[in-house]
């Protein structure tokens, strides 16, 4: 079986699309085509249905993709591993991070990293909080960083920046200041449930006797930029990190109104897999991380 095939096998599977993993590996999407139709002739067993534009494995599939996967990390640490052993450094830096961190922290200090170490190629998967942690728990990516604690025995789970929530509104809103129980009477727009900014508000309004069921969400949004566009065109107030919206509310697009008492003060953390051994990369890239101030 050859390496080779399970590797591109493995990206398919990942990126659910023929095309998407050719371009990925810099292939083109014939030759991902030939050999993944070697390998279902190889194994005598169909590997992946194709449901239109969408690509996902078959029960077979999955089987081979759980052992694929394992195989084809083992190649890049036993590189990794060698080079470290030759003094160099190269192969890939996979990270997952959710929004805020993803956006606003990483790819600083991922240029950073990768100045230090021009062989290394970063990967950067940005999604939210719950996502992030599945893909650190299936060893999709080595190192997450996410916005809120997560409380898992297989996942090491460090402080690593801090953040703060600030609520915002349009600049006509007319109140420069709301008490915690007052927002229930205001209609607000939030991140989808997962989100780790959600959780960690929600978590200190309880913590200040507001009860989150009695909040009137009137949109969920996928991404932060969705929450400041929806908060600039009236459709609510929203909580949302001040790194994010530090521009806007330096031009006047948006505005800042306090929430009386509340400490909405927050940490993002660096998540790993407690089970699962780490490449030399990604812990240098972890030492890294730990020696910013």
């Amino acid at each position: 079986m050859e390496l080779r095939y399970l590797e591109i096998f493995c990206k398919v599977v990942e990126c659910r699309s023929f095309s998407k993993a050719a371009a990925s590996l810099c292939l083109t999407q014939s030759t991902v085509s030939i050999h993944i139709k070697a390998l279902e002739r190889e194994l005598s067993v169909r590997l992946l249905d194709r449901l239109g534009r969408t690509v996902t494995p078959t029960r077979a599939g999955a089987i081979l993709y759980r052992y694929a996967g394992k195989i084809v990390r083992l190649k890049h640490e036993a590189r990794q591993a060698i080079d470290q052993f030759t003094g160099t450094m190269k192969g890939v830096l996979e990270v997952g991070a959710s929004t805020i961190p993803g956006e606003y922290i990483l790819p600083r200090l991922i240029g950073e990293f990768k100045r230090a170490h021009p062989d290394v190629r970063p990967v950067l998967r940005v999604g939210d909080t719950r996502s992030i942690y599945g893909e650190v728990l299936a060893g999709r990516v080595e190192v997450g960083v996410v916005g809120s604690p997560i409380k898992d025995r297989n996942v090491r789970c460090a402080p690593f920046a801090s953040d703060e929530m600030v609520l915002v509104a349009p600049p006509d809103f007319d109140r420069s200041a709301l008490a915690p129980g007052e927002l229930a009477g205001v209609a607000l727009l939030a991140r989808e449930e997962g989100s780790g900014s959600r959780s960690s508000v929600e978590a200190r309004l309880a913590e200040a006797g507001v009860d989150p069921a009695t909040l009137v969400y009137a949109a969920s949004l996928g991404s932060t930029q969705a929450l400041k566009e929806g908060v600039k065109s009236a459709m609510g107030l929203a909580f949302i990190s001040r790194m994010a919206v530090a521009e806007e509310l330096r031009s006047g697009t948006l505005k800042a109104v306090e929430v009386k008492g509340l400490n909405l003060d927050r940490s993002f953390y660096v998540i790993t897999h407690r089970l699962r051994f780490l490449s030399p990369i990604a812990v240098s890239f972890l030492d890294f991380l730990s020696a910013r101030p």
